[in-house]
């Protein structure tokens, strides 16, 4: 099997190697510094007291490539339409694409019976740039759960975890998935497939939807923002709000509010992704995470003023800081 990682960062870095050490045929697209050591001295993968080196291809140019039986992407949400063109070398006629991207993707509504089958989603798809030249037929849905962290070019920190769950859209359990789930198990992981991938979305945006705009926009962590009683019943407003959109387009959610807020606190004095974007200057996540849940919610008639509020502020607190241009 061919594997492309496309965004070999913390989480493509860590499966690109692990995934090389079990004996794949795995090529890394990487850019600039990161690239240059992995091409001369290999992907360092640190874990607790452990250190290994693994040597997969790594290109800049997907074209160096050629067509892939797997391409991974692990990149952020809003990164990926103007890579669209890019990833395309990359796919044959058989060539599944992995989304292991947080948020609501861009293919949600492909294959979901029901009144929105097959609705495109403006917030994370501008002008159905993906949904045309990825096409929702290849996506293999992932979450992801492990965290990672590049320390260094060429270098990753494997902080915890292992878990990648897979399903395909349509619920089916093809000879696809079935393969990619024994391939992550092989190197390491743990692949569940899931029939209903979309709750297993859900359930980790549940999260990201509240914890990552209240952070930034206040500069607390986790437990910070979800032990404060204001704050505590700002998320859990946003999180109901959410819910409802959720059921509406047919989600189970196996937890309750509170438990799953609970489970935000647990982590600890952590900052979120987007506080931390927010703070190095980077571009923020706030569509896909936030955006796109709105525009569910008016596309179901749910309202969301809760959501709706707080993404105004983040919107304009990202504007601000030239970590957000939506």
């Amino acid at each position: 099997m061919k594997i492309c990682i496309f965004g070999a960062g913390a989480i493509g870095g860590l499966m690109g190697a692990k995934l090389s050490l079990a004996g794949n045929d795995v090529t890394l697209i990487a850019r600039g510094p990161h690239l240059e050591a992995i091409q001369q001295n290999g992907l360092t993968v640190i874990h607790e007291e452990t250190s290994l080196v693994a040597h997969p291809t790594a290109f800049e140019n997907p074209e160096d490539a050629g067509p892939q039986d797997y391409v991974i992407i692990t990149l952020k949400a809003h990164s990926v339409p103007g890579i669209a063109d890019s990833i395309r070398p990359l796919l044959g006629p058989e060539t599944a694409v992995v989304w292991g991207v947080n948020g609501v993707p861009w293919w949600y509504f492909h294959e979901l019976d029901g009144a929105y089958k097959n609705k495109r989603l403006e917030t994370v798809d501008p002008g159905s740039v993906q949904w045309d030249k990825i096409g929702p037929k290849r996506i293999i849905a992932s979450v992801v759960y492990p965290a990672a962290e590049v320390t260094d070019y060429g270098v990753v920190n494997h902080v915890e975890g292992n878990r990648l769950s897979l399903g395909e859209p349509s619920g089916e359990k093809t000879d696809r998935v079935q393969a990619l789930a024994a391939i992550l198990v092989n190197a390491g992981f743990r692949a569940p497939i899931r029939p209903r991938i979309r709750d297993e979305i859900w359930l980790k945006l549940w999260g990201n939807l509240s914890f990552n705009p209240i952070s930034a926009l206040t500069g607390s962590t986790l437990e910070e923002m979800c032990t404060a009683p204001d704050t505590r019943a700002l998320i859990r407003a946003m999180m109901l709000e959410a819910q409802d959109v959720g059921e509406k387009i047919g989600v189970s959610f196996p937890l309750d509010v509170d438990k799953r807020i609970d489970g935000g606190k647990s982590v600890g004095a952590h900052k979120t992704s987007m506080l931390q974007d927010l703070e190095r200057g980077r571009p923020m996540e706030i569509d896909a995470l936030v955006s796109a849940v709105a525009e569910m919610g008016t596309l179901t008639d749910t309202p969301t003023p809760t959501i709706d509020a707080i993404l105004a502020l983040v919107k304009m607190r990202g504007r601000l800081a030239g970590c957000y241009d939506g």
